[in-house]
């Protein structure tokens, strides 16, 4: 009985290293927004956008594009998007005291110069990312994340430059600055420094491939700042295309269970042996 219990152990440790693990440290909560739910190239779990019918305008226009400096299979992560003519937030629920980092997730397919989408971004009404323009960074239909990172102690939210009463929910704010609207392609909260986030491809990404006369940055950057703006409406960022699901690998899913069956059948082998 003692061998079979100490079986049955391994196994639900190794599921639970399998659905709960990710990365270098531990995914609090991931949303693709705009999108259903994926799982990613590093074993993320994204559930599907909880604004779907709520607030704001989800789009699958990026799906016209390869995004570049990311794999085929998360393609679909910055092809999604979600948009709103005025302010918009998610709340992510923060279990416990702690280092964290909130990773944004974006890719600029409708507008080809720099200048045309331009919006903020706040954690619980602190400004952390000030006048985002996607295409200056990083030019069109190509990968750019923003890492912010965070710390929970003594109910208080503690950012770069300044510290706020923290009641567990982190509240992620995407402003509108007047210049378009804002959006975001997919966002999650990991349990650990900026060290422990997986980085994107690097790319060559040369003035051709966006066919324009800019000059553009590859980069990550935390932003911080104290600021905070208003609001307006103004236009949408593209219409919808034809689901984006209809072609992803669905294979990713078995693999947890296929690593839970390899280690199985061999213990249930040498069990039947003694």
């Amino acid at each position: 009985m003692d061998v079979f219990r100490c079986v049955i152990i391994f196994i639900l440790c190794i599921f639970d290293a399998t659905f709960t693990s990710y990365a270098a440290g531990e995914v609090i909560d991931a949303i693709n927004a705009g999108g259903r739910a994926h799982i990613d190239d590093f074993g993320v779990h994204y559930r599907e956008d909880p604004l779907e019918g709520v607030i704001g305008i989800s789009s699958d226009y990026g799906k016209r594009f390869i995004i570049e400096r990311v794999s085929p299979s998360d393609q679909i992560l910055y092809q999604t998007e979600r948009y709103h003519t005025k302010s918009f937030e998610y709340e992510i629920t923060i279990p416990e005291e702690g280092d964290y980092v909130l990773v944004l997730k974006f890719s600029e397919v409708y507008f080809n110069a720099p200048g045309q989408k331009v919006f903020d971004v706040a954690l619980n009404d602190k400004v952390v990312i000030k006048h985002l323009d996607i295409f200056s960074l990083v030019g069109h239909g190509v990968a750019h994340d923003e890492y912010v990172p965070f710390r929970v102690q003594n109910s208080m939210l503690y950012l770069k430059s300044s510290s706020i009463h923290f009641n567990g929910k982190l509240k992620v704010r995407f402003i509108h600055i007047g210049i378009d609207n804002p959006k975001v392609n997919a966002l999650y909260v990991l349990r650990g420094t900026v060290e422990d986030v997986p980085r994107l491809n690097d790319a060559d990404i040369s003035v051709e491939k966006r066919s324009d006369n800019i000059e553009t940055v590859i980069e990550e950057v935390d932003h911080f700042s104290d600021d905070t703006l208003g609001s307006s409406e103004k236009y949408a960022s593209g219409p919808k295309l034809q689901d984006p699901y209809a072609q992803q690998d669905q294979s990713q899913y078995l693999l947890p269970f296929l690593v839970i069956l390899a280690c199985f059948f061999p213990i249930l082998y040498c069990l039947c042996q003694m």
